[in-house]
């Protein structure tokens, strides 16, 4: 079976997924309100999910489901696979006792608003009428001080009587404030006990929501092609995230898995569509394939594909490697560009795949201490910079951050940009930042982005794709992909974005990016450098 997470969907899948969005044109004429509602929500944006699989007598099905739950709540629509586990069943133990914490939100909210805040009202009104009657006190205190030394200042004052008179306010203010503690006592005890009340009713909801969260974890159990099961809380307790984020196992391709392992089917192909518009800040295209999200399926199809022979690997990881090594286009005492090829890491990531750092490490050996100043997407070809020694390193760092280096990159768009009323020359800033549970995506996020800035300039249009230089002013992770493809920048893709486009325009083994040029001036000689690298496609 193909890798859901590198992969180009079969015939079979196509023709399955164009099947399921014709019978959807039909659906959008039902009279039945269900049927409308569920169209209204696909239409807002849904990943769909196809699989093919064989039974044992060697006859072919496919299946079809949804990511998530249904706006009312539920798992279930004709023609779709169920949940993997249904919690939802209105009188179950997960439903039930998750209105039982409802109710204890509701009480809490109610303590806080009918008792809590009308004691603490009550109690910061009596507080600030004792501070006022202090602060009166102490005026009088401190204009008969005054007095006192206007009579010391004579040389004609009773010393005795002025001690005395000092000595009577002091212990008069002591009195008092021993008084208005006493009478207002009362009031803090009762404010004392309904903060207790209040973090007891807290503490007994969060135990109730961690006890709750555990059940759905160990009985949201998870089959694998050899019939074993495992629950989402152990697949996910020995992953950096420790404990698993809100929808796993519910996206399209475990759903999908699951069904055929009921059935008794062998999975054969497998393919995740987008239907609908984007969701806000994230790159999605109606009627696109795309790989499961890693954040949440990773973990759980690893175990889910076991029994099965998957092509690629899981740990495969790597898109199609151009067949040229990296080539070294310049070296002097602090740094040397090199010419990266297109599926190759810049530095070491977690899998075995060789890196362009350690390539030059191994080729320098331990007279040079190699570090790259800067990265480029394992897709994207063309100039990096690596540094020999800390002091060309903090150097090189310095240019980049303050925007020193001129980087200018080439790409082929899908489309033209005529047709979209793009001028040939722009400025896209959009703020990007990563999606957390389906990396390496990243999304455009007005809140809390990074600031991304790219120039831009179409140089031509061939076969229906737009040759652009790109200047980014920035360096964000995927940021001129995601400033192509966002219907908020330029609203076409990069050719060969397996990531935020469907297949690309022209026969696109690869990505359509690469870093053509660079320029900077290097504190250290003061000499100007500029380097280019030949468009490889």
């Amino acid at each position: 079976m193909n890798n859901p997470f590198e992969y180009t969907p079969d015939d079979a899948c196509r023709e399955a997924f164009q099947r399921l969005t014709d019978s959807l044109e039909t659906l959008k004429l039902s009279d039945n309100p269900a049927d409308i509602n569920f169209i209204r929500e696909l239409e807002a944006g849904k990943m769909l999910g196809v699989l093919i699989a064989d039974d044992p007598e060697g006859h072919r099905h496919t299946l079809f489901a949804f990511s998530g739950q249904l706006g009312n709540g539920g798992f279930y629509h004709e023609g779709f696979v169920g949940p993997v586990f249904d919690y939802l069943q209105p009188d179950g133990y997960f439903k039930t006792n998750e209105r039982a914490i409802s109710r204890q939100n509701r009480d809490i909210s109610l303590f806080e608003t009918d008792t809590l805040l009308p004691l603490q009202d009550d109690y910061d009104h009596l507080r600030s009428v004792h501070e006022a009657e202090l602060a009166r006190f102490k005026e009088i205190c401190r204009k008969s001080k005054l007095e006192r030394d206007a009579k010391r200042a004579t040389g004609n004052a009773d010393e005795a009587l002025l001690i005395r008179q000092s000595q009577f306010e002091k212990a008069e203010l002591h009195r008092l404030k021993r008084n208005l503690a006493a009478s207002s006592a009362p009031l803090e005890a009762r404010l004392q006990e309904a903060r207790r009340t209040l973090a007891a009713m807290k503490k007994k909801r969060h135990a109730d929501s961690e006890a709750l969260q555990a059940w759905l974890f160990s009985n949201f159990t998870l089959l694998n092609a050899r019939g074993e099961r495992r629950s989402v809380g152990d697949i996910f307790a020995n992953t950096p995230m420790r404990i698993p984020p809100s929808g796993a196992g519910e996206c399209c391709a475990p759903k999908l898995l699951q069904a055929a392992y009921i059935n008794g089917w062998r999975p054969v192909s497998i393919a995740e569509y987008w239907y609908g518009c984007p969701k806000e800040g994230e790159v999605r295209i109606h009627g696109a394939h795309y790989p499961a999200c890693r954040g949440k399926c990773l973990p759980v199809l690893s175990w889910m594909l076991q029994g099965l022979d998957i092509y690629p690997p899981l740990s495969n990881d790597n898109h199609t490697l151009d067949t040229h090594t990296p080539e070294i286009l310049f070296e002097n005492d602090w740094f040397c560009v090199v010419d990266k090829p297109s599926g190759m890491l810049s530095v070491p990531g977690k899998g075995a795949l060789l890196s362009v750092q350690e390539w030059l490490q191994c080729r320098y050996g331990d007279e040079r201490i190699v570090k790259m100043a800067h990265r480029l997407d394992q897709h994207t070809s063309g100039l990096l910079i690596a540094t020999f020694g800390d002091l060309p390193f903090r150097i090189m760092q310095s240019l980049f951050a303050t925007r020193r280096v001129s980087k200018t990159y080439v790409a082929d768009l899908d489309g033209d940009y005529r047709q979209h009323l793009l001028p040939p020359l722009g400025t896209i800033s959009l703020p990007l930042s990563p999606d957390f549970l389906d990396r390496p995506r990243q999304k455009v996020d007005r809140e809390r982005g990074k600031e991304a800035v790219t120039d831009y300039e179409f140089i031509r249009v061939t076969d229906g794709c737009s040759r652009v230089l790109f200047h980014p002013h920035t360096g964000r992770t995927h940021q001129l992909r995601v400033h192509s493809a966002s219907d908020e920048g330029l609203g076409m893709p990069i050719s060969g974005d397996r990531l935020y486009s469907r297949e690309g325009c022209a026969s696109t083994r690869r990505l359509h990016l690469h870093a053509h040029k660079i320029e900077f001036i290097f504190p250290l000689d003061r000499k100007t450098y500029s380097f280019e690298s030949p468009v490889p496609f």
